[in-house]
């Protein structure tokens, strides 16, 4: 199940892929649900099998603030970038239905010790968050948000259909209104 995932960010044999799968669990989590709280003990690493989540924390005011979005075929920031201490920096939420693929995260730092291809594919995920995060605060200090709602359809298409546009508006750092009204002039 999670064999199609992995490949995307490195190609491994099967015999490494299969020792990730024999401790990986699957379950389900519904439409709302946060499944990691900020401040909460978590000790998961987890592949995004199917559905869309999204990352994010409060503002001072109360105000949820979108980080980053998952989608089917995925993987979840890494448990080294997403806790200090074992504690999550962030809250995770289920933005549609989700299945889950998750794992110890010291049992899957100790298959990286033990096996180079692992250790790869491990790296492989940090270095993709990485970007991610980088393309992501280029994209908030360089460019309109014009130009940042056109970025996002292309990163992810369908989203606007699928999820509430609050949350859109919030990862493009603007406000709905201003969603609402980029919306309308893209479509002219």
């Amino acid at each position: 199940m999670i064999s199609k995932i992995i490949q995307h960010f490195t190609p491994i044999s099967k015999a490494s892929t299969d020792a990730i799968e024999k401790i990986v669990e699957y379950h389900s989590v519904k439409k709302g649900e946060l499944f990691i709280e900020k401040t909460k003990f978590n000790n998961k690493e987890y592949f995004i099998i199917k559905g869309i989540c999204r990352s994010f924390l409060l503002s001072p005011n109360g105000e949820e603030i979108t980080i980053s979005f998952f989608k089917s075929d995925s993987i979840l920031s890494p448990y080294t970038t997403r806790t200090t201490n074992g504690k999550s920096n962030l809250n995770f939420q289920a933005l549609t239905d989700l299945t889950l693929g998750e794992m110890n995260a010291s049992a899957f730092e100790n298959l990286m010790v033990e096996n180079l291809e692992i250790r790869e594919f491990g790296n492989s995920v940090l270095r993709n968050e990485l970007k991610l995060k980088i393309d992501k605060e280029i994209s908030l200090a360089s460019t309109t948000a014009s130009e940042r709602l056109q970025a996002f359809r292309k990163q992810f298409p369908l989203f606007e259909n699928l999820i509430p546009h609050p949350t859109i508006a919030s990862y493009l750092g603007i406000t709905n209104i201003s969603l609402s009204r980029l919306r309308r002039e893209l479509m002219k």
